[in-house]
């Protein structure tokens, strides 16, 4: 079968891959500075055959076809190639050289696993009855992103269905997870810079003390998500910043700075909680003699997986990736901004476990000693391969399920 020869090329391959990986954590670039790296993928692309390449695409990224010997149709995968601003502590031997950046998040995994795939794929176009679409995206994680900006610029207007996958450390490699529906919330943030009135700690009743204010501030926001918030909906809204004084024992501070985030599925929910934060801040403040100001500013939108894509995949992995578990996973608080790719195509966002407690990959992603174990690499190179096979294949559909039954 096809398959078997896509995987057995996979395996052959997996040492460049590793390297092709390892090069790109050595050379860290972080969001919308990625210039060489966009550079070594699309050198690698030519390398391989591919003379439909798109650079730039979004201000940033990268984008290969591959046309099949008949037509068909067009099936996109898409993985992230931007670093974090954190200094590395892995101690690896291909840690970053780039001081103060590092792939914290596994996004040199993911471009080394498509382009795994790209190579791989480029020796079978005979077998192909489509086109695939290969995205390389940059700026995934800093606001405004990568992805809205390369689907703005129409790069999935030819496109049926789309995919893309992600690491998942410090899960104990050996498991492929799925969320269908909601799978990763809506990130926002906020900034609530309150103002006082200063003056003598003996004397607070001559002050508005700004300390005082933001204290009712945080405690009283937190009603929105209890009491203004349906139970049912999910939603969090945390403050992780509160500054004010100068350090000074006796003078009451006239500033406050608060700052947090919301997380949320529901578009309903997220504009309540935009409102609540802004009325209710502006309120607390005017009784108390104080204003503010209030900055929210929203992030990625939820990322929806569609339930059939997402079954989809579900039964192509049961099927085929014998060598590891196929499970259900809980949708999550994080953000990602694949969700403007399923916003505009139907398609699934799935997750690779990666963490190996026996090697020390126990970190979590953005923490400065975080790694993946590499096996993860191939897991997920042969779950694109499972799907380009279903779409683009010759075999029969797995559980009847066709691009016509899925599309939404």
């Amino acid at each position: 079968m096809v398959m078997t020869e896509w995987e057995k090329e996979l395996d052959e391959l997996f040492p460049e891959t590793q390297q092709w990986r390892r090069y790109l954590h050595q050379n860290p670039e972080p969001s919308f500075e990625e210039y060489n790296t966009r550079l070594f993928i699309a050198e690698k692309l030519r390398e391989f055959g591919y003379e439909e390449i798109e650079e730039n695409v979004g201000g940033g990224g990268v984008v290969a076809y591959l046309n099949g010997e008949s037509d068909g149709p067009t099936l996109a995968f898409r993985a992230d190639f931007d670093a974090l601003r954190i200094q590395e502590e892995t101690g690896l031997p291909f840690a970053s050289q780039n001081p103060g950046v590092m792939h914290a998040c596994g996004h040199d995994g993911h471009t080394a696993i498509l382009l795994s795939v790209a190579k791989v794929l480029m020796n079978h176009q005979q077998a192909l009855s489509g086109k695939v679409k290969f995205i390389f995206q940059h700026a995934e994680e800093v606001l405004p992103g990568g992805g809205k900006a390369m689907v703005d610029a129409g790069v999935l207007d030819d496109v049926d269905a789309v995919y893309g996958l992600h690491l998942r450390s410090p899960f104990e490699y050996g498991t492929v997870s799925y969320c269908s529906g909601y799978a990763m919330a809506a990130p926002d943030f906020f900034s609530i810079q309150i103002q006082g009135k200063s003056g003598h700690a003996a004397h607070p009743n001559t002050t508005v003390d700004a300390v005082v204010v933001a204290s009712y501030v945080v405690n009283q926001l937190q009603s929105i998500i209890s009491r203004k918030k349906d139970p049912q909906e999910s939603g969090v809204l945390t403050f992780s910043t509160f500054k004010a004084g100068d350090g000074a024992h006796n003078i009451i501070a006239d500033k406050a700075l608060l700052k947090g985030t919301v997380r949320t599925f529901n578009p309903e929910v997220r504009d309540m909680i935009e409102e609540k934060i802004k009325s209710m801040a502006e309120q607390i403040c005017a009784a108390h003699g104080a204003t503010c100001e209030v900055s929210y500013t929203r992030g990625y939108p939820a990322l929806y997986n569609h339930p059939k894509e997402t079954q989809l995949i579900k039964e192509l992995f049961e099927q085929n990736r014998t060598d590891v578990n196929v499970e259900a996973t809980p949708l999550r608080m994080g953000g990602e901004d694949f969700a403007y790719f399923l916003q505009k195509k139907p398609g699934s966002y799935f997750f690779i476990h990666s963490g190996n407690e026996e090697k020390g990959i126990v970190y979590p992603h953005h923490h400065p000693k975080f790694d993946f174990d590499e096996r993860a690499l191939l897991t997920g190179a042969k779950c694109f391969v499972d799907i380009v096979d279903h779409y683009l294949g010759n075999r029969v559909s797995v559980a009847n399920v066709s691009l016509e039954a899925t599309g939404e």
